[in-house]
């Protein structure tokens, strides 16, 4: 998104929801071992978040299943078999219409731990060409009522096929879907989602075998409070990852029709840093499309392939998590944490991750721009407990490397309101998160993400 102090899209949409409210690890390798939690796909809640991510094959075999099958194996998925069915889709960004086969999976019933007003699913999948996926997720709310089939994304890795894109104006005047978060209208009343189930449908063009496997597929629900402020906490870690630098202002002008081009592309770029720090890396002939004349060109792949043709942006987050699993042996999702204790937990592991904030010019101490919604990868923190982020609003890629004063920064990326530069009270991210972890992270690495909720 833009670092200029302008509405983004998702703040606009964000608002309009906040306004109804009155009121030493290095990157791990497959040798490390299988998670030994990794039987169960739920962890406890981490504060005011739940997270249920179906994962095993135990998870797949225990969903319903309609033309899908559950596959074993050293990462369990579900895949088609015998196609339900055909149906026409019409892409409404080429105008095209096609015939593909398909299958359903759904979930079993899970009954969230906190009650809550947000939702966002994720998901890791491979859509080899001719292939793409849809998630839609339907809930239960607390007056016993039930929410329509929300589709919280239509994706394939590649962009021949279908245009990858969220879908706008779902509601049923108690809940909305804003690009990628659900979202209750009106938290004031009470209303919460107290339960919900995921269908994953999987498309193939018909007559082929193949077809798009899901690995994992979940969602992260929560109730965080209005707040402008939150609790101060106490620094416990000094310890400093080593993440690539990608800046996104060398980008600025190309590729325009990708979210006008890199002044945009924090999050792919920051997706792209945090990729290469766990040894994902691109082919010359995955990146034979871009100009030559570019620098870094991986981050303009990131870019295109993360692109949300509804949302026109790069900053839709389950979208830049499921990019993150198109590279081998990783996993991606969006979550939310409670703390820059949970980051420090996190960095203890060797587990960098990328965070969601807004802010005014001097609400951060060295940044030099104010923001409506901008993504920043977290690497360590110094002997004082300072913030090290490799913020992509940097000139270049020397200058990615910045040191944030750590109440400022907890406070702009953990609070849900704030004040915006024409002194109206806008929202806030509320800790949104994206992590990217190995497909197998060691023991140390599962015990860190359990403590913040992610198995």
């Amino acid at each position: 998104m833009s670092r200029a102090e302008q509405p983004s899209r998702r703040t606009v949409l964000a608002a309009a929801v906040a306004a109804a409210v009155a009121g030493s690890a290095g990157p791990a390798t497959a040798a490390d071992g299988p998670p030994a939690a990794a039987a169960t796909g739920r962890a406890a809640p981490v504060g005011l978040v739940d997270n249920r991510f179906w994962t095993t094959y135990a998870d797949w075999r225990g969903g319903s299943a309609k033309g899908a099958r559950a596959v074993a194996g050293a990462r369990p998925g579900v895949v088609i078999g015998a196609p339900a069915g055909t149906v026409d889709y019409t892409d409404p960004h080429t105008g095209k219409t096609a015939a593909w086969e398909y299958a359903t999976w759904t979930s079993p019933v899970h009954k969230l731990a906190v009650p809550s007003t947000e939702a966002i699913a994720s998901w890791n999948a491979h859509t080899p060409q001719g292939t793409w996926l849809q998630v839609e997720l339907k809930g239960t709310y607390s007056d016993g009522t039930d929410t329509p089939w929300y589709v919280m994304g239509r994706w394939a890795a590649g962009d021949q096929d279908i245009r990858r894109t969220s879908v706008d104006d779902q509601t049923d005047d108690k809940s909305s879907v804003w690009t990628d978060t659900f979202a209750v209208d009106d938290p004031a009343t009470g209303l919460r989602l107290t339960s919900y189930r995921l269908r994953l449908t999987l498309y193939r063009k018909p007559g082929t075998k193949k077809t798009p496997t899901v690995w994992r597929l979940g969602a992260m629900g929560s109730d965080v409070p209005d707040r402008f402020t939150v609790p101060a906490s106490t620094p416990g870690l000094a310890q400093e990852l080593i993440v690539p630098r990608y800046s996104q202002e060398i980008h600025a002008g190309q590729y325009p029709e990708y979210d006008n081009g890199g002044e945009a592309w924090c999050s792919p770029t920051s997706s792209q840093m945090i990729i290469e720090y766990w040894g994902g890396r691109l082919t010359p002939e995955q990146l034979a499309w871009v100009d030559p004349a570019f620098a870094d060109p991986q981050v303009c792949h990131a870019a295109r392939y993360t692109f949300d043709y509804q949302y026109a942006g790069c900053g839709n987050w389950p979208f830049n998590a499921a990019y993150a699993a198109t590279f081998k042996d990783l996993q991606g999702v969006v979550t939310r944490l409670g703390s820059l204790t949970d980051l420090e937990t996190l960095i203890a592991a060797g587990i960098p991750a990328i965070t969601s904030q807004s802010f005014l010019k001097e609400e951060l101490t060295g940044a030099g721009y104010g923001t409506s919604g901008h993504l920043m990868t977290v690497i360590g923190f110094t002997a004082d407990g300072d913030v090290i982020a490799n913020d992509p609003a940097s000139p270049s890629n020397a200058e990615v490397r910045r040191v944030y004063k750590r109440r400022e920064w907890e406070n702009i990326w953990l609070r849900t309101k704030r004040y915006n530069a024409s002194g109206k009270v806008v929202s806030g991210t509320g800790g949104v998160c994206y992590l990217y972890f190995p497909a197998k992270p060691t023991a140390r690495q599962c015990k860190a993400l359990a403590a913040v909720g992610v198995r």
